[in-house]
């Protein structure tokens, strides 16, 4: 009996040693070259050289280069924006006499929530090439905090039916409280009400946000509202 219990203390004492996976923390990575276009990057990157930090950053790094160009070969920031400079480059050099302003590259991102489960980072880029404005838009990258992954919106929610109904409610309560005579049916050009591409975290609850194009025409804008993590806790599976 006491060889049993002294290897329960032993093995209770080897699980109790084992190493706790501390909280990712971050800091924000500004871009290093000079660029003839005009070039701005400033993302988040976790501290550190634990395999969770890498896999944060990775994944943090290959959102934003496909949140800029979802086809593109590049694997890394500094060539997909040294790739834009010499597209730019390219243009100058064809059309030497022409007086459109210098093309705009931005990206920058902002670590909306962070728990003991869930990280939730907005992408935002920005993108000028000429013409009449340029292109803007902005993605939700939601990581699981112990691990690394990304979790997409199928893993984030475990009853769309339910979170399409909430929602729904609060899409037109926002629209009410911007005075401008705005109902549902200027939105989603014809259709029923849909959920967003892009959900995510933040203090103040689960982030519903529509893109330009995505609901309704550019001068709409975006469309974002937050619902209140009381009424969605039952159908998020991350808190």
């Amino acid at each position: 009996m006491k060889t049993i219990t002294a290897f329960i203390f032993l093995f209770t004492l080897a699980i109790g040693c084992e190493p706790e996976i501390k909280p990712a923390t971050f800091k924000i990575i500004s871009a290093e070259n000079d660029y003839d276009a005009d070039i701005s990057l400033n993302y988040e990157k976790a501290n550190g050289s634990s395999e969770l930090a890498k896999i944060i950053n990775s994944n943090i790094e290959s959102s934003i280069i496909k949140s800029l160009n979802p086809e593109t070969k590049f694997e890394n920031l500094n060539s997909i924006l040294n790739e834009f400079n010499e597209e730019y480059l390219e243009y100058k050099s064809q059309f030497p006499d022409e007086s459109d302003p210098k093309w705009e590259l931005y990206v920058e991102t902002e670590k909306t929530y962070q728990s003991d489960e869930i990280i939730s980072i907005a992408i935002n880029t920005y993108e000028f090439k000429g013409g009449a404005h340029g292109n803007d838009k902005i993605k939700f990258l939601n990581l699981n905090a112990k691990t690394g992954g990304i979790i997409d919106n199928a893993n984030l929610i475990n009853d769309t039916v339910t979170l399409k109904k909430i929602a729904k409610t609060y899409f037109i309560e926002d629209l009410k409280s911007q005075e401008e005579n705005l109902n549902i049916e200027d939105y989603f050009y014809g259709k029923s009400f849909q959920l967003p591409e892009n959900i995510g975290y933040s203090e103040k609850g689960l982030i519903m946000l529509y893109n330009t194009y995505e609901i309704a025409s550019y001068a709409k804008g975006y469309t974002e509202f937050a619902i209140p993590f009381e009424d969605v806790n039952s159908i998020i599976n991350f808190n």
